[in-house]
């Protein structure tokens, strides 16, 4: 494992290995003991995106491994004004122990990790989200006390959430169903992937997702960089919502995870979020458990 660019790098067993070495580091910090394991390194942190999880929780994942994290936005960067993302990596690969990088493109992301000589992280893009979704697997995993097996459904569109979901709950052996409107779907390539590597799902009914699933998953309707669409794809996505009539076609005890920000009475009620505040919170948090067990398996 040289990056974490997309989930569909790593194998089932990178998975779990990152998984189990999460809940490690968060017991340790839950007890108070310190974990140096990265004393001396320096993260920088690329973002083109504005964030609150991703910054925060890389800032103060380092910080507690004993690293530094130093933030990066586009509008500090020779990036902004037209720097190739070529020279970038090779500039800041000589200063750095590794980058993590939010921001529209995957390409970039990939970019850095072919003309950088150090470790990149994709803190999220257009067409994935690695580090969320192992803080999902993490959650429902603490919560369930297992992974294979269980369902997954996720309601809403089929963007980068979906398709780092498919990729990520295929390999450690649960099910996936999507609901989304037509037009709406996951990545193609993904889609041909899920249904050839495991049991997946894509359909326009919520409710035939949600039926018998373990774990309830949803998101924004509009993402960030699709705030002009907003209108549009509220009609779009009208029945699509997480609420207490699809929630009672999933299995009991069924979860339900958001990966924030939540837009109350829109992709799901207030009702079924406040039910499930613990899940989703815990959820939050782990994105900086999740994401130190990467940095230590990378920069260690």
């Amino acid at each position: 494992m040289k990056h974490l660019l997309k989930l569909s790098d790593l194998s089932s067993e990178q998975i779990i290995e990152i998984l189990d070495l999460a809940d490690t580091l968060k017991d340790e910090n839950k007890k108070g003991i310190e974990h140096h394991h990265l004393k001396g390194k320096t993260l920088g942190m690329i973002f083109t995106k504005a964030s609150t999880r991703t910054r925060v929780s890389f800032e103060v994942g380092m910080y507690q491994l004993g690293g530094n994290a130093l933030f990066l936005s586009g509008n500090d960067l020779q990036i902004g004004r037209g720097e190739p993302i070529e020279d970038t990596a090779r500039v800041l690969s000589r200063f750095l122990d590794g980058i993590m990088i939010r921001t529209f493109k995957q390409d970039d992301v990939e970019k850095l990790a072919e003309y950088g000589s150090i470790p990149i992280i994709n803190g999220l893009t257009d067409y994935c989200h690695p580090c969320q979704v192992l803080a999902d697997l993490q959650t429902i995993r603490e919560f369930k006390g297992k992974l294979e097996g269980l369902k997954l459904a996720f309601i809403g569109d089929g963007n980068n959430m979906a398709n780092s979901l498919i990729v990520g709950c295929i390999k450690v052996g649960m099910s996936v169903a999507i609901a989304c409107p037509k037009g709406y779907e996951p990545d193609a390539d993904i889609v041909k992937w899920g249904y050839a590597e495991g049991k997946l799902t894509i359909t326009d009914s919520p409710l035939e997702a949600a039926q018998g699933a373990d774990v309830v998953y949803t998101d924004v309707w509009a993402s960030m960089g699709q705030e002009g669409e907003a209108q549009i794809r509220r009609k779009a996505f009208e029945g699509f919502q997480v609420n207490d009539a699809l929630m009672s076609v999933t299995n009991p005890g069924a979860m339900v995870l958001h990966c924030l920000p939540a837009h109350r009475e829109e992709e799901i009620t207030a009702k079924v979020l406040e039910e499930h505040a613990n899940e989703i919170f815990e959820e939050a948090e782990n994105r900086m458990h999740a994401q130190k067990a990467v940095l230590v398996k990378l920069l260690k």
